[in-house]
């Protein structure tokens, strides 16, 4: 892709994956037909199978310029989806899935995703599921992705919303309480060598997201998002500042351009990444730097070698 810097290969970090079968539960708990859902929302239905999904978002990748992106299984058990579309286009996605710990099937469908070699990012969104993710019931999702290299265990904290939930008036019973990055801390040092990645720059937990970072090498933070959070700082933030003292505390090499692209016929959010390239650019990165963080990094963290 052109971008401030040249021709450069862009790899984004944070793609949801709203499959059929995200939008057949969504379907099911608010009484809304598929056909109506997406009348109501403005939105493209996605084909019933992933594969099909697969080849609308290569298309929009491609109109872009945008190489390959990490795409997240959205609802729980629902790893299927990513990982056909990561067989369909093995050069052209990455797979993540949502994973419930502390579900009675948890462990069993974690061991299964890894195994299969095909899923390389464990996420896990601890206010929406309700556990703390030091918790020892927890530990063992971390013991087993240590065991795959290239695995990233990826940690939603700070404020969580749904969007697509809100618009159709169904409830969203998530806890804060659970959110905070500080929680991963003890996690993060006791796996030294398994990479986590903590996405919206600590969602809000910014402060906290940095101390963190600050503490374990093995932390990251993904760009993504319009960072909205940033209103609700005590002292006016924007994306400059952001970026510059995320630059301090971690260097190039511990961030990770993200979107949070997720939905048809908006596809890949463009305007997110115009807004922190050009945050970027005006900070005086250099080339070497925005390859790093414009795709280097992640295809680091995912490679076979591991972190």
């Amino acid at each position: 892709m052109q971008t401030p810097w040249g021709e450069i290969p862009i790899y984004d970090a944070h793609v949801h994956f709203f499959s059929h079968s995200f939008f057949a539960l969504l379907s099911a708990q608010s009484g809304r037909p598929l056909p109506a859902m997406g009348e109501f929302l403005g939105w493209q239905m996605p084909p019933s199978d992933p594969e099909g999904l697969a080849e609308i978002w290569t298309k929009e990748l491609d109109r872009h310029g945008v190489a390959r992106a990490a795409l997240i299984a959205s609802i729980p058990a629902d790893e299927a989806s990513v990982e056909a579309a990561v067989v369909r286009f093995p050069d052209r996605f990455y797979g993540y899935f949502m994973l419930n710990p502390i579900a009675s099937d948890g462990l069993e469908r974690l061991e299964k995703a890894l195994a299969g070699g095909r899923l390389r990012g464990v996420c896990l969104f601890p206010a929406m599921h309700r556990y703390a993710v030091h918790e020892a019931r927890v530990r063992p999702v971390f013991e087993m992705a240590s065991n795959y290299p290239g695995t990233v265990v990826f940690v939603h904290c700070g404020v969580l919303t749904v969007g697509v939930r809100q618009k159709l008036g169904l409830p969203s019973p998530f806890d804060m309480r659970f959110s905070n990055p500080i929680d991963l801390h003890g996690i993060a040092l006791t796996f030294p060598q398994l990479p986590f990645v903590v996405p919206h720059f600590g969602a809000g937990y910014y402060r906290e997201a940095l101390m963190l970072c600050d503490q374990c090498p093995n932390v990251h933070l993904d760009t993504s998002s319009t960072n909205s959070w940033m209103r609700c700082q005590p002292e006016h933030l924007d994306l400059n500042k952001v970026f510059r003292r995320a630059l301090e505390v971690l260097g190039p090499r511990r961030l990770l351009f993200g979107t949070d692209s997720s939905y048809f016929p908006r596809g890949w959010h463009a305007r997110i990444f115009e807004a922190q390239s050009r945050a970027l650019y005006e900070l005086g990165i250099n080339e070497a730097e925005a390859r790093l963080i414009f795709g280097g990094n992640l295809a680091r963290l995912l490679s076979s070698q591991g972190n």
